[in-house]
């Protein structure tokens, strides 16, 4: 695993010594479900209508900033204030 999970201390994180794992070792691996057969399959559950209609648009590298600046959710950000203006301008 490249990066730390996030509900894993730093301290927990560092103290895990893992060796490599050996030529042998790789040999032997198998799937997990080769030897578990009851596992079931992974399945996604029903997946909500999209509300939302995926579009490219290009916008000045400022306003594109200022939005990504905010973190997550910057296109939420948007959609928001052209809500908001749509509102305005009834």
């Amino acid at each position: 695993m490249k990066h730390k999970p996030k509900n894993i201390t730093k301290g927990d994180w560092d103290a895990v010594e893992s060796p490599p794992l050996s030529d042998e070792m790789l040999s032997r691996m198998k799937p997990v479900r080769s030897g578990h057969t009851g596992i079931p399959a992974r399945l996604r559950g029903p997946q909500n209508t999209s509300v939302k209609v995926p579009i490219s648009i290009r916008l000045s590298p400022d306003v594109i900033g200022f939005f990504k600046s905010q973190g997550r959710g910057w296109q939420t950000k948007i959609n928001n204030v052209l809500h908001e203006y749509i509102r305005s301008h009834d």
